[in-house]
């Protein structure tokens, strides 16, 4: 049984207000010996329906009522001795003025709830946006801090041209000499397949002597395809090969996808 969804069907603020036939009575009792959090909702929902009882009540003195029966019995009794006949009326309009007063204490409980509800939903949506608003600002301030050190005057910008294996890819490499660290532009490289990596190599030319330089990892969720990787080396020119995952001791020379000099 959903318990929560059977507390908010309203089935339990009609018991109260005694709107329910004598199988649904015995029913929701049945469920409120047998489900404590049923039982503690019947009881709040009963107590809110005594706090409002008591805010409408005319709030007499204790001593009221003996005054009045004083005052009454002053009073010369002008009716015929013999009995009237009593209208049920009055009772009727009681039983019709609780009744009324039951349903209206119901449907400002369900009202109450759904409003609760609604403030939650709202309150949620509202943490949910500041999170991505302080998300979107890192990014910006992220991002802001990367273009401010690729326009440094120290940054040599080296394009990466494709090769055989791959001639329509691209790179571009930003290497800032005296920060010892270049940033890889990937934009213009294909996702790598399963079990593979891209691997970035420094390379000094004569003798031809490469050193790797890191991986281009996470490739597929990094969605600027910008990867920053140190390089302390004097490097004469930049290759990215396609290495299986973890990379390699030495470039794979057949999967050389870009290849770049740096400008003397």
């Amino acid at each position: 049984m959903d318990i929560e969804k059977y507390i908010a069907s309203g089935i339990l603020e009609l018991y109260v207000a005694g709107l329910l036939s004598e199988k649904e009575n015995s029913e929701v009792h049945g469920y409120a010996m047998q489900f404590p959090e049923i039982k503690a909702e019947i009881e709040a929902i009963e107590n809110a329906v005594l706090a409002v009882s008591k805010t409408v009540s005319p709030g007499l003195d204790a001593d009221n009522f003996e005054q009045i029966t004083s005052r009454m019995g002053k009073v010369v009794d002008m009716r015929p001795k013999t009995p009237a006949r009593k209208s049920a009326w009055p009772s009727y309009l009681g039983w019709a003025a609780s009744l009324l007063l039951a349903v209206g204490l119901v449907w400002i409980y369900l009202e109450n709830n759904q409003l609760k509800s609604e403030i939650e939903v709202i309150s949620s949506e509202k943490e949910s946006l500041e999170e991505r608003m302080i998300d979107i600002r890192n990014e910006v301030a992220n991002t802001e801090e990367i273009l401010n050190e690729l326009r440094d005057q120290n940054v040599a910008v080296v394009a990466l041209g494709g090769q055989t294996v791959s001639p329509e890819s691209y790179a571009k490499a930003y290497w800032n000499k005296e920060a010892q660290k270049v940033y890889i532009d990937a934009q213009g490289l294909p996702e790598p397949p399963p079990g593979y990596a891209y691997q970035v190599w420094s390379l000094k030319l004569d003798p031809l002597t490469p050193t790797s330089i890191g991986l281009l990892d996470d490739f597929a969720n990094n969605d600027k395809r910008l990867f920053e990787l140190p390089n302390p080396n004097e490097s004469e020119a930049f290759g990215i090969t396609l290495e299986p995952e973890g990379g390699s001791e030495t470039p794979t020379l057949e999967q050389l996808y870009t290849l770049g000099a740096v400008a003397s």
